[in-house]
């Protein structure tokens, strides 16, 4: 942004990469757009130093915008295939649970016998939150029995 402010009508934006210029190809379109309309030409290196304000261009953005989107695409539509695929094999994600279920049973006994929750903590080396999850869950899970 500070560059676009010293720039003035008539001046030559030179960019190595496209992506120099946005963050996506919506980004990088209406960057040179806002530029082409106070005059100011757009020439990208990668692109053999096309002149991006012109007719051939501006042709030439769009369609390699119009590719990048379609790769983006592809990309999360792959994503998300593969993320349904490890669900649907049993895989578990995020961070491993930090008690397993032998553990949890301990802590719901321990808080049953009047333990603190610190002092639960304390005990398996987790914090007073892990504690209070384990036990908001045991607690639900009687609620529904």
């Amino acid at each position: 942004m500070r560059l676009l402010d010293r720039m003035e009508n008539g001046d030559i934006l030179i960019v190595t990469k496209l992506d120099r210029l946005g963050r996506n190809a919506m980004d990088i379109r209406r960057t040179v757009e806002m530029l082409s309309e106070s005059e100011i030409r757009v020439h990208c290196m990668a692109l053999g130093g096309v002149d991006l304000t012109s007719p051939t261009g501006k042709m030439t953005m769009q369609v390699i915008s119009a590719v990048a989107e379609f790769e983006r695409d592809l990309l999360l539509e792959r994503t998300h295939a593969g993320i349904a695929r490890a669900k649907a094999s049993g895989k578990r994600f995020g961070r491993p649970p930090a008690l397993n279920d032998e553990q949890k049973k301990v802590v719901f006994l321990r808080f049953n016998e009047g333990i603190s929750i610190s002092a639960i903590a304390r005990e398996f080396s987790t914090t007073r939150q892990t504690i209070l999850r384990v036990k908001a869950a045991m607690e639900d899970a009687d609620a529904r029995f």
